[in-house]
């Protein structure tokens, strides 16, 4: 299942993710906001890393004027990696070697038909894992407090 979820700057780029994922048979929650009125980003960005966080959905989908905002409140939900992807090798990259589970967008940056393809490529690109898994650890051991330096 994919988490998603905006502010009244991401309303737009959110819906086309929403017909893409209809389209493509993907189950997805949608966690709002529904209008263009001026909403508050961290709820959404709360609601969604906690779907993530907690296992109810796979990834979660954020979307912002620029996806920054809700990038840095995801981010602070214990589990979450979540990257503001603006390029096609932002969004598969940042799936490859970080393995993201939350992408965030902006829908003051890019266009609908741009987000529906960074969507695409981060739901159906796989963790390398390798090499990565480590770094990715690091990250965990970062939030956890227990980040060890070799130097």
């Amino acid at each position: 299942m994919i988490a998603i979820g905006c502010d009244h700057g991401g309303i737009n780029i959110k819906n086309a993710v929403i017909e893409y994922m209809k389209e493509n048979s993907f189950e997805f929650h949608d966690f709002g906001c529904y209008t263009t009125g001026s909403v508050d980003y961290p709820e959404y960005a709360y609601k969604v890393a906690k779907s993530v966080a907690d296992g109810e959905a796979e990834f979660g989908i954020i979307c912002c004027g620029t996806g920054i905002g809700v990038s840095m409140a995801a981010n602070k939900v214990k589990g979450i990696r979540a990257a503001v992807c603006t390029d096609e090798f932002c969004a598969e990259m940042t799936r490859r070697h970080n393995n993201a589970n939350i992408m965030c967008m902006g829908g003051r940056v890019i266009s609908e038909e741009k987000a529906v393809k960074l969507a695409s490529i981060f739901l159906n690109t796989p963790f390398d894992g390798g090499r990565h898994e480590n770094r990715v650890n690091m990250i965990t051991a970062i939030e956890n407090g227990t980040f060890d330096t070799k130097h």
